[in-house]
């Protein structure tokens, strides 16, 4: 799991079967992500400022190629470590980062060498649309818990499958007309940099059966919020967000950002 939507299969990505080895890896260091860099990342950071100080440990769970963890080192001043479950895209991330700290790699639900309540705030983006069942999301939760000291935040950065079929700047959620429920499978539509467009099987999970499951893994007060464009032309970098009309993600924002505290 990475700050992205995941598939199965083998190396490639080319033909929307995985993200997974490390063709997959560069595959989805490509992805544009522009909606996410106007309505996700920047709400992230600004949820995480205002509980996080300089210096203090924040872990971001399914790190990915670790563009948004070496971001939040940089804005936040965290020292940040990034975990995944994926080889290849821990060594990207060595390989392409300044600023995080360090990376450790996710086995069997476990995040290596990290103890419990090492964490002063978790951050977790994209990663819960690769997860196929409640127990699946219920374990990634609860090993968050694990790794956060009592009283901490987690913010977690969804795609909302309420808004299947838009085509927004730089992904599309499953297919128009269709409605998903609780674990379904959906499609994703990913822009990369070169314009072409990656498609990729993940799951649907409607943001609303979220806060049960947080309070089950030990979660307490989750809050959820819907940026708007007006938003985040004040939060969002101010040339990148005025660079774009926006006029999907004006009309009906894809992203939900959700927090919660460790009980």
């Amino acid at each position: 799991m990475s700050d992205r939507p995941e598939g199965t299969g083998q190396d490639g990505a080319e033909d929307g079967t995985a993200w997974s080895g490390r063709a997959g890896a560069q595959a989805f260091a490509a992805v544009d992500a522009a909606t996410d860099w106007l309505l996700g990342y920047p709400f992230v950071f600004r949820a995480l400022s205002r509980r996080i100080g300089s210096g203090q440990v924040l872990v971001d769970y399914g790190c990915g190629p670790g563009k948004v963890a070496d971001q939040a080192a940089r804005r936040l001043g965290a020292r940040v470590l990034g975990v995944d479950t994926s080889l290849e895209m821990l060594a990207l991330a060595r390989g392409s980062t300044t600023e995080v700290e360090g990376f450790h790699l996710v086995e069997d639900g476990r995040v290596t060498d990290l103890p419990d309540g090492c964490a002063d705030a978790v951050m977790c983006n994209h990663v819960l649309a690769s997860l196929p069942t409640r127990e699946a999301l219920l374990g990634v939760f609860t090993e968050i818990r694990r790794l956060l000291r009592p009283g901490a935040p987690l913010v977690l950065l969804t795609t909302d499958p309420a808004c299947s079929g838009t085509e927004y700047a730089s992904l599309r959620i499953g297919d128009p007309g269709e409605v998903y429920g609780p674990g379904d499978e959906l499609t994703v539509r990913l822009r990369r940099t070169d314009g072409s467009w990656q498609e990729m099987p993940n799951h649907a999970w409607p943001v609303g059966v979220l806060p049960a499951l947080l309070e089950r893994a030990g979660f307490r007060d989750a809050a959820q919020h819907r940026p708007t464009v007006a938003e985040a032309l004040t939060v969002a970098a101010p040339d990148f967000a005025a660079g774009r009309p926006w006029s999907a993600e004006r009309a009906g924002p894809p992203l939900v950002i959700t927090t919660a505290q460790a009980a």
